[in-house]
């Protein structure tokens, strides 16, 4: 089943339910050929393992506390808090509580980038 993305100029309300959105908890939010939003739950304690992606990204904290590390150190998020990557620039997250990030993908034309989540 293809994901629900947003389109432009629709507001995506980040507060919404699963249901609601008609998602998963991780989900895909908006998808063009130059930007991509992405909704990453994780409970305490979970990981997304070191990976990387074609561009660059912002990984912001909606809810809870992360920890994004790289090979140059490991950068604490909490609420209201941002960090850029540079495009190839490898990482892992792993909340230190329940935890929701907004992650932002500058996609390069011709890139499949991440799918669904």
């Amino acid at each position: 089943m293809a994901l629900k993305h947003a389109r432009q100029l629709e507001a995506i309300d980040l507060h919404a339910s699963d249901e609601q959105r008609g998602t998963h908890a991780s989900s895909s939010l908006l998808r063009t050929d130059h930007l991509q939003l992405l909704q990453l739950v994780l409970p305490a304690g979970d990981e997304m393992p070191q990976h990387h992606v074609p561009g660059e990204l912002t990984i912001q904290c909606l809810s809870g506390e992360a920890v994004v590390t790289t090979p140059h150190g490991a950068c604490p998020l909490r609420v209201g808090q941002l960090v850029a990557l540079p495009e190839q620039e490898p990482h892992a997250v792993q909340a230190r509580t329940d935890t929701t990030l907004l992650v932002t993908l500058i996609r390069k034309p011709g890139d499949a980038g991440p799918g669904a989540l």
